[in-house]
């Protein structure tokens, strides 16, 4: 469980002080988060879990969420923003994550577009469930908002991270690991936690700069291996197989395919291995 007073005490002087909402078990944190929103909840306030019995990924892709073994947290924003900028919203939440990450387990997050966490360098470890290489899942953030009259009315920044889990389900069309696994040490969640806040609140705030936000594409382009370069499937409305060829001003992917250039508004990739890869069921 979480130390409630330590984490106020941490959070001291950011946008989330006082406004920690926990939950021992509940369906999502990002339902507790849109219904808050609705009702005229306050921007920086955090809604967190021991346990999720319905978790959400993007594209209703349920993410499983044991008791005590994950860091299932989602935030509600009332950014001062125009709605045609929200597409960098999850881009800016990916380089939040991966650093809190970093400083806390030392672990490298490749960012897979547009929402995945993944530890991408081949290892030699085995694992309960065999010898792993290439890429594998640790976590994912799901952003749901609301826009009036060309503006951002809110949006919720839901962040789900593996971090004591040893066993996951199978059929995974990316494999799933854990924090722990990959650092061979125990990885505490509360300073997770505390990392990965106060940098949501540094990386929404260079949103809102114009300088600093018109740079997250190429600063999303460094930490990932996935959108320059990378043979793809694309699926989703625009589904299509090519090369990715980077990010445009929006946040979008761009594919380099038989047909011409791809501009990718919504959907997911997959690595394609002399053709298109199967898909299973997504965590």
């Amino acid at each position: 469980m979480f130390d409630l007073g330590s984490l106020e005490v941490a959070l001291a002087g950011t946008i989330f002080a006082g406004q920690l909402h926990f939950s021992p078990v509940t369906d999502s944190t990002n339902t507790d988060a849109l219904e808050a929103a609705r009702a005229g909840g306050a921007h920086g306030s955090v809604y967190f879990a021991d346990e999720q019995r319905a978790g959400r990924g993007r594209g209703d892709h349920v993410w499983h969420s044991a008791a005590g073994e994950g860091l299932y947290v989602s935030v509600l924003f009332r950014p001062p923003m125009p709605a045609h900028r929200l597409p960098l919203l999850p881009l800016a939440a990916g380089l939040a994550a991966a650093d809190a990450i970093r400083a806390v387990s030392g672990l490298e997050i490749d960012l897979r577009w547009p929402n995945d966490l993944l530890l991408s360098a081949p290892r030699t470890k085995t694992s309960p469930w065999g010898p792993l290489s290439g890429p594998r899942k640790t976590g994912g953030i799901l952003v749901e908002s609301k826009t009036e009259a060309g503006e951002v009315a809110f949006a919720v920044v839901g962040v789900g991270i593996n971090v004591h889990q040893t066993t996951f389900a199978s059929g995974l069309a990316t494999p799933a690991t854990s924090l722990d696994l990959e650092g061979r040490r125990l990885i505490h969640r509360q300073p997770l936690l505390v990392s990965l806040l106060k940098s949501l609140e540094r990386e929404t705030s260079a949103l809102l700069n114009p300088t600093a936000g018109e740079m997250i594409p190429a600063r999303v382009e460094q930490a990932s291996t996935w959108v320059r370069g990378r043979k793809v499937e694309v699926h989703g409305p625009q589904a299509c197989i090519g090369v990715t060829a980077g990010l445009d001003e929006h946040g979008f992917l761009l594919v380099d395919t038989d047909a011409g250039l791809v501009r990718v508004q919504t959907g997911g990739i997959r690595a394609t291995c002399g053709g298109a890869e199967a898909y299973g069921t997504e965590e």
